[in-house]
């Protein structure tokens, strides 16, 4: 299996399956380019981790997962980074024989929606049927990981970022800012800080549930204090990088910046962002383009949402294909899961947004360093 490497200067390596087999499986990932110096600790990690963690709640997987980090690699005896890769280690606790006898009881079935089908065309009979091996949501827990170190970095670049729910189903948040949204960040379990709405997104979705379906929505994500500058003109774009990030998060059906979808709707003087001036400073009237023109972060506010598909195991009879026989079978699988990810995939946006920052400062200011580019626009 290929492609299980993220980022260019400051990568993150992730292994590691839903199940894995027997005692002592688990995840882990391995961060390449983390500067020396930073204060890490398993308490720092777990902080993220927790965010994203199943059996918490009536909305999320009762997959009881406790997803306690250890960081085994990478550190010194005072408690910083020593500028080697960083490991972490996260073990697989609720693996139960019951709930692999469950999968196993129809493994050479392609679930609908679910990755079975591309796993058999591509790996053969050896493909990891139990938990759906890395193909499952599980599998992000080492990204999250890996996204907590890169937001530590972020931190004292006076980088902020998050992630929020703003619609579920049909159910839409009102607009927030980034201070109104991260005064209510976390405050309730479908994580929306528009908290009237909030209520109503957690009814329907429990609603859902007891029909044994799921439910779909939008994840938005802001970054702020990004600097001007970051990301290059052609095939590496920073909305390329970032599209690249997200939309390998395996529920990640759709991605737009700024205006979005919008702009199909819009004359160009309308969707153009004209200048103002900002303190001194050159800003813009509008965020339209999300941040980002040319490709090329602006130093404005980076907007970004997400269409998260709905979790694709439900209770509800579908057909389906046995790949020993080739004939079609009706599927109805008894097994754990969310009725919505709106509830925790939050987590896993943010450490990806996050991963790919970091590596796009560090190829930035690499570049410039080498070039020793004297820029007179750069702080204006």
């Amino acid at each position: 299996m290929l492609g299980n490497t993220f980022g260019r200067m400051f990568r993150i390596t992730t292994v590691g399956e839903s199940y894995g087999i027997g005692e002592g499986s688990g995840l882990s990932v391995i961060v390449d380019g983390v500067p020396p110096g930073l204060k890490l600790s398993d308490d720092l990690i777990q902080e993220e981790l927790d965010k994203r963690r199943p059996g918490v709640g009536k909305l999320n997987s009762p997959r009881k997962e406790t997803d306690k980090c250890h960081i085994f690699a990478g550190m010194g005896q005072d408690g910083v980074t020593t500028g080697a890769p960083v490991g972490i280690i996260i073990y697989n606790v609720d693996t139960q024989k019951i709930h692999v006898d469950q999968y196993r009881q129809y493994k050479d079935l392609c679930r609908p929606g679910h990755a079975t089908y591309g796993f058999y065309k591509k790996y053969g009979e050896a493909q990891d049927w139990c938990g759906a091996g890395r193909a499952s949501g599980r599998e992000t827990v080492g990204r999250v990981a890996g996204g907590a170190i890169a937001k530590q970095i972020l931190a004292l670049e006076g980088i902020e970022l998050i992630a929020f729910t703003v619609q579920c189903m049909d159910i839409i948040a009102k607009e927030m800012t980034f201070e109104e949204a991260l005064e209510n960040y976390r405050k309730n379990e479908i994580n929306c800080p528009d908290m009237e709405t909030a209520e109503k997104m957690e009814k329907r979705v429990l609603e859902i549930k007891d029909e044994g379906e799921t439910a779909g929505g939008v994840i938005e994500l802001r970054i702020k204090g990004v600097p001007a500058g970051l990301g290059e003109p052609v095939f590496d774009k920073l909305s390329a990088l970032l599209g690249h990030a997200l939309l390998s998060i395996g529920a990640v059906k759709g991605i737009e910046f700024g205006a979005g979808f919008k702009v199909a709707n819009m004359k160009g003087s309308e969707n153009n962002d004209e200048f103002a001036d900002k303190n001194g400073r050159i800003g813009f009237k509008t965020n339209n383009s999300g941040g980002l023109l040319g490709g090329i972060s602006t130093g404005d506010e980076i907007v970004m949402r997400l269409a998260i598909k709905p979790t694709p195991t439900v209770s509800v009879r579908q057909d389906s294909v046995n790949m020993q026989t080739m004939q079609i079978e009706e599927l109805n699988p008894i097994t754990r899961r969310d009725p919505t990810l709106l509830g925790r995939i939050y987590a896993v946006a943010e450490a990806m947004a996050a991963i790919t920052i970091v590596d796009a400062l560090m190829m930035a200011r690499g570049y410039d360093n080498v070039c020793r580019t004297e820029n007179r626009w750069r702080e204006i």
